[in-house]
């Protein structure tokens, strides 16, 4: 449960001034986010089989259903009935009323030719929990070995939870709603690109690997993002001395359920398992801040041709290597070094297990848990 967690991502100014929609992952806590926000508005959950039903055979009886005080109206899975969205789109321009609508995807919706309000609607996600959300709870260790789930994260058998919600989203997710015909060659996808977590995506590569051909893998990628399995880190490019690589890296949503396709053993400190999962962490952490923050900056990487690489950018803000290390030395900076020298990043920094921070040739040197410190209270760029 999460009940014990406050999510960094606040709804209730936005539903006052229009609709929403929620997107997230399965078991990332919309449903309880929702209800424990808004415990006072009429809710409407399409899991329950006698309201889908009602609503499958007369869409319309939605409008029946709500009274004048309904100003503000939360529907939950909303992906199992893109019909109700031209009821809803009727609703929100007749009787004015806010919607929040939730789902694991849109793309269901956009797959079924939905109605997405047509702008009407503000998006936001809901990622798994974050180190802030955490708080006291947080334990560097615990969450590289099983993720942000809130049910997993707090699981006495973190293995067994992380299996079945493995096996159960496939079944019900991605089998059901992303129309693959060939569910094994799928699963072989799945288990391929969990070994490349975090790398640059070489289709031809991936392809020879899983048996599957680059143009199906690019439609199981599709179906990764839209399903918000997983998202690419796009290259940052915009480097004149020394030519950028152009391929993405990807990643997924969770590092528990990385773990569990790519078939890892627990992670211990000083580990190379360490160091690939604390980098997919920082990304996780980075794209949920940006996100629940509304930031307009994106999250790039960069690797030239000659081998220079950053972990990651944000946008013309900040530049940030990863290192699990205790003792950053001279020569592990040169990556950053020469990025500085095309001087379109304001500051750059290490992300590191050094016990204090300190700036060497003007790069801060960061402990983790300062960085995620200051990241979350919004002074990463200002100090």
């Amino acid at each position: 449960m999460d009940h014990q967690y406050t999510r960094s991502l606040s709804l209730g100014k936005h539903l006052n001034k229009s609709s929403l929609f929620l997107f997230g992952a399965r078991n990332t806590g919309k449903s309880f986010l929702i209800q424990h926000t808004f415990p006072k508005l009429r809710y409407i959950d399409l899991l329950d089989s006698d309201c889908y039903s009602a609503l499958l055979r007369r869409p319309k009886a939605l409008e029946e259903m709500l009274t004048i005080k309904d100003k503000c109206v939360i529907i939950d899975e909303i992906q199992k009935l893109p019909a109700l969205l031209d009821v809803i789109h009727r609703l929100i321009e007749t009787r004015k009323i806010n919607f929040l609508l939730t789902g694991s995807s849109s793309r269901k919706i956009k797959r079924e030719g939905g109605n997405l309000l047509g702008g009407r609607a503000r998006e936001f996600h809901l990622y798994p929990l974050t180190s802030k959300e955490l708080g006291l709870d947080f334990d560097l260790i615990k969450y590289l070995n099983r993720g942000g789930l809130p049910r997993i994260y707090k699981s006495d058998d973190p293995y067994i939870d992380l299996k079945a919600y493995v096996n159960l989203y496939l079944a019900e997710e991605i089998k059901q709603e992303a129309l693959i015909r060939k569910f094994e060659q799928f699963v072989r996808f799945l288990d391929t690109m969990s070994l490349s977590n975090g790398e640059e995506l070489h289709l031809a590569n991936i392809a020879n690997d899983s048996g599957i051909s680059p143009r199906t893998l690019e439609g199981y990628i599709q179906v990764l993002e839209d399903t918000l399995v997983g998202f690419q880190v796009y290259p940052f490019f915009k480097t004149k001395k020394r030519k950028a690589i152009t391929k993405s890296k990807f990643y997924f949503f969770d590092i528990g359920v990385t773990n569990f396709l790519a078939n890892r053993g627990e992670i211990k400190n000083k580990s190379e398992l360490f160091g690939r999962a604390l980098e997919q962490f920082i990304a996780l952490e980075i794209r949920a801040y940006l996100s629940y923050n509304n930031k307009r900056e994106q999250l790039y990487y960069w690797r030239t041709k000659n081998g220079f690489e950053v972990d990651f950018i944000i946008g013309t803000k900040a530049a940030i290597e990863v290192k699990a290390s205790s003792r950053i030395s001279d020569s592990e900076l040169k990556n950053l070094k020469a990025l500085r020298e095309e001087k379109l990043i304001e500051k750059y920094f290490v992300i590191s297990q050094e016990p204090f921070r300190r700036t060497v040739d003007g790069i801060t040197i960061l402990p983790i848990g300062e960085f995620l410190k200051e990241l979350w209270s919004d002074r990463l760029f200002t100090v």
